[in-house]
């Protein structure tokens, strides 16, 4: 199986977000990628689950430490729709994520209804003694537009 690239696992993590606006919940989803190499995708489950912590972030570090038998998930990408919230970049900070990719910012995500805190990945990384590398505005338009397809559609509502 030949090694992903960037292009491609955004857009993986752009599917998964669909899914999630097919399936009336927040239009989120990420990929995580190891030695070039899918290791979990998922999409925000928040609805679905009556599950807050449900973010697609948190689904995708929980399958990938279940799949690999470890919490320490060092060497791995993090391909997200969406700036990470607090929560997300801490799970990804606890399980050892070397890179994190997003492509809209949590001020998107505060402008489509959600109840984001309004800190970012940059200010949070200043606190971190070993902070993850940070590729924001990855693919940023098509992101962007996962959020209009969601308010469009109705299918599902900000938490």
């Amino acid at each position: 199986m030949p090694e992903i690239d960037r292009n491609t696992a955004m857009n993986l993590a752009i599917e998964q977000a669909l899914r999630a606006i097919e399936n009336g919940q927040a239009p989120f989803g990420c990929v995580l990628v190891k030695d070039g190499r899918v290791i979990a995708r998922a999409h925000n489950t928040v609805w679905h689950d009556t599950d807050p912590t449900a973010h697609a972030e948190i689904n995708a570090l929980r399958t990938a430490c279940h799949q690999l038998k470890t919490i320490d998930l060092s060497g791995t990408e993090l391909y997200t729709t969406c700036e990470p919230c607090p929560m997300c970049y801490t799970a990804a900070h606890w399980a050892r994520v070397s890179r994190i990719i997003f492509g809209a910012r949590i001020e998107d995500a505060r402008n489509a209804g959600f109840n984001e805190l309004p800190v970012s990945n940059e200010t949070l990384n200043r606190y971190n003694p070993a902070p993850p590398e940070l590729v924001p505005g990855f693919m940023e338009q098509e992101c962007r537009r996962l959020f209009e397809l969601w308010k469009q559609l109705g299918s599902g509502r900000p938490y």
